[in-house]
């Protein structure tokens, strides 16, 4: 690994302010930012980078390998799930399995965001398009991780449950501001883009510092808790998201000879799901404990993906 772009990412400032927030808990500090401020401040990130994303793919002509790409995003979100769910059956219930696998198919629209700002500090150039890829994969793996539950469970979900979860995962706020953010980047002129570019673009990696501070709070309240929960979750949320990133670091030169597109399947790929799903699960699986698959992907996945994973997959793309 470039030991040069592991030292420039645990530098920089934004991820530091994601381990202020760890230290703040451990230290017992009363410093949070309060709950509608964060909201705020995730909402603005999403309608910035799919603003942006938008604007950059009126710039590429529809081609194949954008068509690949969605494609190969939707795989990924269905294939993930199936396949953690088994590994998961072994240790959890079919509720908890359930859930963790939808976590882990799905996506984390913060670490996309995060990956997005280590690609423009190391000025490596992507598609507007992964953004609408990275939205496509949500709903899918919320749908697949209800379906394995159906399947397997001895109480099925009734087919109201099961229609009210399809709906909520496709219009899923953080689902629904991202593609149309997208799609109204996309109508907009350079001109008129321009016009709001300090909104969408000069302010954005301070709001990102001061949201990766509210995740390291987060993150290091539930942290604790978590690891007396056993090992077997731990090496799930550490292990499985690192296969499933160095695998598609490497198999999506079948998709791409982009670098930065290559790199973002990755970090989606080993991302889980901390918003959306959790939102979805709580209709769908009542008994899948939250305090198991929520600080699975925030206190463990979220935090390796950000500091070691994104220069492990970037020098897996970069020389494979």
């Amino acid at each position: 690994m470039d030991l040069h772009l592991l030292i420039d990412n645990l530098t920089n400032p934004a991820l530091l302010f994601f381990f202020l927030g760890i230290i703040a808990v451990q230290l017992k500090s009363d410093l949070e930012i309060p709950p509608n401020s964060s909201k705020f401040i995730s909402l603005y990130l999403l309608f910035s980078i799919g603003f942006k994303g938008g604007l950059e793919l009126s710039h590429s002509p529809l081609n194949l390998e954008i068509l690949w790409s969605l494609l190969f995003g939707i795989f990924l979100a269905v294939a993930v799930p199936i396949y953690s769910y088994f590994i998961l059956r072994r240790k959890f219930s079919v509720e908890n399995s359930g859930a963790i696998a939808a976590s882990y198919g799905s996506v984390s629209a913060v670490t996309f965001v995060t990956a997005v700002s280590f690609l423009e500090i190391e000025q490596i150039e992507f598609g507007g398009h992964m953004v609408a890829v990275m939205a496509l994969m949500e709903a899918p793996s919320i749908i697949v991780g209800v379906l394995l539950m159906a399947i397997f469970s001895k109480s099925k979900p009734k087919n109201g449950e099961l229609k009210k979860v399809v709906h909520h995962s496709f219009t899923n706020g953080s689902v629904l501001l991202i593609l149309g953010s997208l799609v109204i980047g996309f109508l907009a002129s350079d001109h008129q883009a321009e016009g709001i570019k300090p909104f969408t673009t000069d302010i954005f990696k301070g709001f990102l510092a001061v949201f990766l501070l509210d995740m390291g709070i987060s993150s290091g309240k539930k942290l604790n808790d978590f690891l007396k929960k056993g090992w077997f979750a731990l090496l799930f949320a550490l292990i499985v998201p690192v296969i499933n990133g160095i695998l598609v670091a490497w198999a999506s030169q079948l998709i791409t000879d982009n670098i930065g597109n290559r790199f973002l399947f990755a970090i989606l790929a080993a991302s889980a799901s901390y918003i959306a799903v959790p939102a979805a699960m709580r209709l769908a699986a009542p008994k899948a404990n939250p305090s198991l698959y929520l600080p699975m992907a925030l206190a463990i996945t979220f935090p390796f993906n950000i500091t070691l994973g994104m220069p492990l997959y970037m020098y897996i793309v970069q020389n494979f």
